[in-house]
């Protein structure tokens, strides 16, 4: 549809084209769900001395809890499609977690089975936050 004015609506939303500034804002609610998350995991660490499977299991609940709520949020949106949008938040969120880790660890990342594991459980995360919204 085009306005007076020449710009045109943006279409993202009726399924012509991918609304990347609604995802972008559902990553950042998940990241700043994800800092406070953690924040807290933090404190009950230095309070409780937490031992390390304990922390380990904790932030991968995290993580699954961001997505979750972020799929949650675009599934919600979007409309239609809701597992797909939820998807593809859990994999955007994934791909910026490990980009952020290549940058901080200079590189050194495994490719090992927690690698994709995490991939799994943030994408499934989202997903189920989709098909429930």
């Amino acid at each position: 549809m085009e306005y007076r004015n020449g710009s045109q609506k943006n279409q993202g939303m009726e399924g012509e084209g991918i609304p990347f500034g609604f995802l972008l804002k559902s990553l950042l609610f998940s990241y700043i769900l994800t800092a406070t998350l953690l924040a807290v995991l933090a404190f009950l660490l230095y309070k409780m001395g937490l031992d390390e499977k304990t922390v380990s299991i904790a932030i991968i609940v995290i993580y699954v809890i961001a997505t979750f709520f972020g799929g949650f949020m675009t599934g919600k949106k979007m409309g239609s499609r809701k597992f797909f949008w939820g998807l593809v938040m859990g994999s955007a969120y994934f791909l910026v977690l490990a980009a952020v880790s290549l940058c901080v660890g200079k590189g050194n990342i495994q490719l090992g089975s927690t690698f994709f594991t995490t991939l799994v459980m943030c994408a499934g995360g989202g997903m189920l936050g989709g098909m429930l919204s």
